[in-house]
């Protein structure tokens, strides 16, 4: 990942749980290049949900931490700004990526 002020950090990202069309599980945590975790940064437990509904899918996405204080450090170091980026971005590369078809 690179922050906009060109920062580079790597994270790790460890399965937990993938439960193909329904739910995947997981714990990111910040690591160096070959994956050690950085234990000066906290690591986030996410659950990802898929529900079909006409036409696509809708997404549910939980993010928690072991104390309220990391995730006021994640949010303070961009989180919240990069994540929304992120989905744009995906929303962008799906729109003009996948075209179907209407009938």
């Amino acid at each position: 990942m690179i922050g906009p002020e060109g920062v580079g950090r790597w994270c790790r990202v460890d399965y937990k749980t993938i439960k193909p069309f329904k739910s995947i599980t997981s714990t990111d945590r910040f690591c160096d290049e070959k994956g050690k975790e950085n234990p000066d940064f906290p690591s986030m437990d996410w659950k990802k949900e898929f529900d079909p509904i006409d036409g696509g899918t809708t997404v549910r996405i939980e993010i928690t931490f072991a104390k309220e204080a990391d995730m006021e450090m994640i949010i303070k170091m961009g989180f919240q700004e990069g994540f929304t980026a992120g989905l744009s971005n995906l929303d962008h590369y799906l729109s003009t990526q996948f075209k179907f078809a209407k009938s």
